[in-house]
């Protein structure tokens, strides 16, 4: 036990082993020759560390790679900040939140002078890395004490199993201990999850209706919400069975049905205050979606009354129930 001590931080108990760089830092760098033997294991292939550690407040720490690296790199804040540059990108990483950055990807990260950052970080590579959404560069916010504390746990046990003996069986569990840190970051359904993804489908509902004069595409939608494109439709799927821009057409029909009923305005001018500058362009969208031609919508006595009353309770239930 020389030169060794066991410090409790943020909850957090793991040996440490006193050496140059951060005040108490922990760093583990699995040797290649040992690691070689094992690394065709099927329970070792398919995820696999080559290096982890834990630097508290680490202040002055700054890593750039400018070609990136091979593995992935998650960072686990656990308090302070810092901030991750990814693709001339800014992400800053405050306590309880997670980021990983892509394999090969450029990069350079560092901590905040005033607050600097402790972090637990670890590299990793293997055939399952592609079922985890970690090339989605985005935030993860571990929002409860109880899931800190379980993350916290998960890579203390990873630390000491590999401070032990560099054998198969450690490395196939510290493999199989590295697929459940991942899972519970990215994979476990967190409580606040529906109410988030809530308010996000509010707020892009906004934003639609705030935006009904221009042709919106999924990437002006991604980028006005902060949020990936696969995130922002998976949310859309979930709660309205429909992609985001198929939501917004769906609106934007809407708001037509109402001109034409409400007004008396031509197919042109409902065209050209719905965003489309070609009123053909606009009719072969409306027919799709409602089943008439603006025209026959217009005209046709079969589309008043009832059925037109149909259709406009179809068209609204697609989003009075998310505008909360």
């Amino acid at each position: 036990m020389d030169n060794i001590t066991v410090i409790m931080y943020n909850k957090l108990m793991i040996s440490i082993q006193k050496r140059d760089g951060f005040k108490d830092e922990k760093l583990i760098v699995i040797p290649t020759e040992f690691f070689a033997s094992c690394r065709e294991h099927p329970l070792v292939k398919t995820l696999f560390l080559t290096d982890v550690g834990f630097f508290p407040e680490a202040k002055n720490h700054y890593r750039e790679r400018k070609e990136g690296i091979e593995e992935f790199i998650l960072i686990y804040c656990t308090d302070g900040k810092g901030v991750i540059e990814l693709a001339n990108k800014k992400y800053e990483l405050h306590g309880g939140e997670v980021f990983c950055i892509p394999a090969y990807a450029g990069h350079r990260y560092y901590a905040d002078q005033n607050e600097p950052w402790s972090i637990l970080w670890v590299h990793f590579k293997g055939e399952n890395a592609q079922y985890f959404p970690l090339t989605e560069k985005r935030i993860v916010q571990l929002e409860t004490p109880k899931s800190n504390d379980r993350l916290q746990s998960l890579f203390s046990l990873l630390i000491s199993v590999l401070e032990r003996n560099y054998t198969l069986g450690n490395f196939i569990y510290t493999s199989q201990l590295l697929s459940v840190i991942l899972s519970e970051i990215y994979l476990r359904e967190k409580a606040s999850d529906i109410d988030k993804q809530n308010q996000y489908l509010t707020k892009a509902i906004r934003y639609m209706y705030n935006n009904m004069d221009v042709e919106l595409t999924l990437d002006d939608i991604a980028d006005y919400m902060k949020l990936s494109k696969s995130y922002l439709n998976s949310i859309f799927k979930t709660f309205v069975q429909r992609s985001p821009v198929d939501f917004y057409i769906h609106l934007k029909m809407q708001q037509a049905c109402k001109y034409f009923k409400m007004t008396n305005m031509f197919v042109y001018e409902v065209s050209k205050k719905l965003g489309y500058q070609d009123p053909y362009y606009f009719s072969r969208i409306f027919k799709k979606v409602i089943g008439v031609s603006p025209r026959e919508y217009c005209n046709s006595s079969e589309f008043s009354g009832e059925k037109l009353s149909s259709i406009s309770h179809r068209l609204e239930a697609d989003e009075k129930p998310y505008l909360t």
